[in-house]
Formats: C-alpha cells, sequence, structure tokens
C-alpha cells in the first residue's frame, strides 16, 4: 500500500494522520518488522474505529473502505478538481497527472488486505467490505452525502480501468462540484485570522423545508422566486431584504428558496454581526466558485450604536471590488429599516428647496435603499390565520372538525403571541402531540 499511496500526485497532500495515511504506515511498517506486531494491530484498530466513525456520521453502508476512499476523491479541492466542477475535463497535461492518481485510487479500492490481517491475526477489513449499519436511512445524519458517496463508490468500485474511473470522477465534479461546497447546502464560518482567511462549516440538519409548506403569502413568495430563478440561471438579480412581524415565514422562506434551488448550484452562507468584518474574505474564497452563493443575514437589525452595518453597505454597493455575479445578499429584519431610528437623527435636519434632509437619517436609511428588492412579510388577518392553521391541520393528518379547530385555535393565539405562521405551527404541534 505504501508503494501505491506515494504514486499519488494530485491528491496526494494528505494530513500524516489521515486513516489512508496512516494504513500506509502501518503497511511500511510491518513489512520492515519496525514495530512490534502488537503495536501495529492496535494502531490498525484505531484506524478501523475511524472508519467506523466516519460511516456513522455520513451513514455509509456497505463497502466502508470504499466508502472513505470516494469520500476523500469528491472532498479534495485541487487545481484538476476545481478547474473540473467548473469547466469539467479538459485536454491538457494534468489530466496525466489526474490519471496517475486515479490509478492509484483504483488499485487501493482492489486493494488485498489478507496478508495484513494474517501477519496481525484479524479479520476486520474483510467485515469492512460488508458492513450493515445499524441506523436506518431516516436516522442518517447527512443523507444527502450518504446517497452521493455511495452512489459513486459502487461505480468506481466496478470501474474497468483508469480511463473509466477518471470519467466517473469528473463528471460527479461537473455534476456536484467537489469538496464540502458540492456535498452540502448551507454553511456557517468562523474566522483565522493568523491565515487571512474563513473556515466553512457545513449545516448538516438543515430544516427540510419547501416552499409549497409555507402556507399564504403567496405573493411574497413568487417575488423571492423569481429573483432567485433568475440569479442560479445567470441572470440579473437583487439583494433582497425580508421585513415584517415575527413569525410570519420570513426565515422560512429563505431555507425553502436554498432547499428549492439546491440542484441547480445554489448554496447558503449563514453570518452574523459579528462577522460582517470577515464579509470580504468569505467573497473572495467563494467567487471563482462554480455555485450561486446567497449570504444570509437573519434577524437583521443595529442599534444606534452599533456600526457594523458599514461593512455590509460597502459590500452590497458601493466598494471599489464589484460584488462577484455568483454572490447576493438575502437579509431578514423585523424592522423595516434595519437600523434603530431615534428622535436625535432629526438633529441635523437642513431645508433645502424646501425639503427637510438629516445626514443622519440618510445614512441609516443608505442601508436599506441598497436591497433591490424588499418584501413585506406582515401578520395576517383572523380568516388567513385560521386558512394556515387548516392548511397545517389536514397536512398533520389531525382528524378534528372545523369549528373545533377554529374555537382551539382562537384559545390558543389568544394565550401564545396573537396569530402567526409561527403561532399557528405551534398550535398544530400541540394538538399533534395530545392525540
Amino acid at each position: 500500500m505504501e508503494h501505491i499511496v506515494s504514486d499519488i500526485i494530485l491528491y496526494g497532500d494528505m494530513p500524516e494522520d489521515s486513516i489512508l495515511m496512516e494504513l500506509s504506515d502501518i503497511c511500511r511498517q510491518l513489512r520492515a518488522h519496525s514495530q512490534t506486531r502488537d503495536v501495529l494491530a492496535m494502531r490498525v484498530f484505531r484506524q478501523v474505529k475511524r472508519l467506523l466513525v466516519t460511516a456513522t456520521e455520513y451513514g455509509f453502508d456497505k463497502n466502508l473502505w470504499h466508502n472513505y476512499l470516494t469520500f476523500l476523491i469528491i472532498t479534495d479541492e485541487n487545481p484538476f478538481s476545481i478547474t473540473c466542477e467548473k469547466t469539467g475535463a479538459r485536454d491538457g497535461s494534468v489530466n496525466e497527472f489526474a490519471r496517475n492518481d486515479f490509478r492509484a485510487f483504483r488499485a487501493l479500492f482492489h486493494y488485498d488486505f489478507s496478508w495484513l490481517e494474517k501477519e496481525l491475526g484479524t479479520d476486520c477489513f474483510s467485515r469492512l467490505s460488508d458492513y450493515r449499519a445499524i441506523s436506518k436511512p431516516e436516522l442518517m445524519y447527512n443523507k444527502n452525502v450518504s446517497e452521493k458517496v455511495q452512489a459513486l463508490s459502487e461505480k468506481l468500485g466496478k470501474a474497468r480501468d483508469e480511463t473509466e474511473f477518471f470519467k466517473l470522477v469528473t463528471d460527479f465534479y461537473r455534476t456536484y462540484g467537489v469538496g464540502m461546497f458540492g456535498l452540502n447546502r448551507a454553511f456557517r464560518i468562523s474566522s483565522e485570522a493568523s491565515a487571512n482567511r474563513v473556515i466553512f462549516y457545513p449545516i448538516n440538519n438543515m430544516d427540510k423545508v419547501m416552499l409549497e409548506d409555507l402556507i399564504g403569502y403567496e405573493i411574497q413568495k413568487k417575488k423571492l422566486v423569481d429573483n432567485t430563478r433568475a440569479f442560479v440561471e445567470g441572470r440579473r438579480a437583487n439583494n433582497v431584504l425580508l421585513f415584517g412581524d415575527s413569525g410570519t415565514g420570513k426565515s422560512t422562506s429563505v431555507k425553502a428558496i436554498v432547499n428549492e434551488f439546491y440542484d441547480q448550484g445554489l448554496r447558503m452562507i449563514e453570518i452574523y454581526k459579528h462577522q460582517f468584518k470577515d464579509l470580504s474574505r468569505i467573497i473572495s474564497q467563494i467567487k471563482n466558485r462554480n455555485y450561486r452563493f446567497i449570504i444570509y443575514m437573519d434577524d437583521l437589525s443595529f442599534e444606534e450604536f452599533e456600526t457594523e452595518y458599514k461593512f455590509l453597505k460597502a459590500v452590497i454597493e458601493g466598494g471599489v471590488e464589484t460584488k462577484p455575479e455568483n454572490i447576493l445578499i438575502y437579509a431578514t429584519s423585523n424592522r423595516r429599516h434595519i437600523i434603530k431610528e431615534v428622535w436625535s437623527d432629526r438633529d441635523d435636519v437642513k431645508i433645502n428647496n424646501g425639503m427637510h434632509q438629516s445626514d443622519t437619517m440618510e445614512e441609516k436609511l443608505s442601508l436599506v435603499h441598497r436591497f433591490g428588492v424588499t418584501i413585506s412579510f406582515s401578520k395576517p388577518g383572523q380568516k388567513e390565520y385560521f386558512h394556515i392553521v387548516s392548511g397545517l391541520a389536514r397536512r398533520a393528518g389531525l382528524s378534528i372538525s372545523g369549528e373545533e379547530l377554529r374555537r382551539e385555535a382562537e384559545r390558543w393565539e389568544l394565550a401564545h403571541g396573537g396569530v402567526s405562521g409561527r403561532t399557528a405551527q405551534q398550535f398544530i404541534n400541540y394538538l399533534s402531540g395530545q392525540r
């Protein structure tokens, strides 16, 4: 194995403590008799455990060794894989390096561990080749990743040569992309000041809500869909501000829009106010990727003493560098003007040709004006509230008369914050739990 791994070029920049590198070193040490069998057996068992942990995390099944190698290939962001993501495999010298690596990976796919098992008195790798997970498919932590990895893994295991292996992998890159952006739909960030970059962390348990799950607000949803569809199709689109009363479905609509357009290359990065200073770094790291990114800011608002909004203003519009075409900003807020206004804002009012102007007010309102689309979500009236409740009750399969449902819904909203889509959902959750 150590000779096969040493031949990998483009995909060879793996940490020394990775499973593949550790197993390679174990094989080398065993052949050289430089460590005792007991020590090497213990090291093997540690790597087997890591394979099992990975399988549990991603819901892998059947041949865990093949799944692991496939996961390495489709998450390795190197010049070849990123180019394939954007343009597909093209003629060039780099292809020969890639074919060399895929020849090595194909050899790893069919590596015979029997000599290692015989030397160390174990059959753990034989067991990993036909692993049956205890958890049911619906309990997988990240089913989306699991399905993609296992489907490609099975095809790669049957590839007749490195040419077929090459085509399978590059087709996957072109269809889904490479790395975490290819496998996941939503991310959070943390900054790494020492490297002047941000680290993206997948949100594995993102709500699976779709737009059809949000009852009512048809005009608002259509505006959001029209803008997003234009964006993913490469046409001109605007940044979007969804504002209005709490519990009306603003955040749910954004999550749903990402789920709706995920297969067309839409991804979401959620950031918070204290991370606005990292906006430029986020954009620099994603602007050349073959995806459309929504930078999402939930419950956006600023008190008068907070100045982070200035970072946002510069990025949206007004900075020296043009915002890339593959990035939009979607934000939700309970405030129409986002930044809190006070009466003292009017202290610098000037009269010009009969118009009252205030520099402070203009400064605060200028952020809102940089969102090309603003969508208002107001609390539903009583009639619309019962429409939402009725729709959610039908979806939940509740057997209850319309009159009783209305009576109980009225009682619930009086005691739980008034009429809203959120209140309606909480009421249905309560009813479902009582039956």
